[in-house]
């Protein structure tokens, strides 16, 4: 099993990135793919999570209407799209599995727990800055 975050780089505000998540060892069919971050200095965060075969869409609340999540089910890839950056997006990125399927609180938004994600890529740095 394995994760391959890429995407990053340095970004205006008010720019787009878009990273990739590439997996192996395993089908996205099966699995949800949830996207964190982590600034330095600051917990992870949960950014954004897809399920597996219904591809059904969930995002924290810091990023709600700004980024977009989706996957290529042949390509073995999921997409985070991000639009709109703010300096407070700057963090390293990381995509994870996430074996209980996108869990979510009472708002509709992803959450961030660990037990739920056994597997990491390692992470991509971006960068909003002027």
């Amino acid at each position: 099993v394995q994760l391959q975050a890429s995407g990053g780089g340095l970004v205006q505000p008010g720019g787009s990135l878009r990273l990739s998540c590439s997996v192996s060892g395993f089908t996205l069919e099966d699995h949800g793919i949830g996207w964190f971050r982590q600034a330095p200095g600051k917990e992870r965060e949960a950014v954004s999570c897809i399920t597996s075969n219904e591809g059904n869409t969930y995002y924290g609340e810091s990023v709600k209407g700004r980024f977009t999540i989706s996957k290529d089910n042949a390509k073995n890839t999921v997409y985070l799209q991000m639009n709109s950056l703010k300096p407070e997006d700057t963090a390293v990125y990381y995509c994870a599995r996430d074996i209980w399927n996108c869990p979510y609180d009472y708002s509709g938004n992803y959450y961030y727990t660990s037990a739920a994600l056994d597997a990491w890529g390692q992470g991509t740095l971006v960068t909003v800055s002027s």
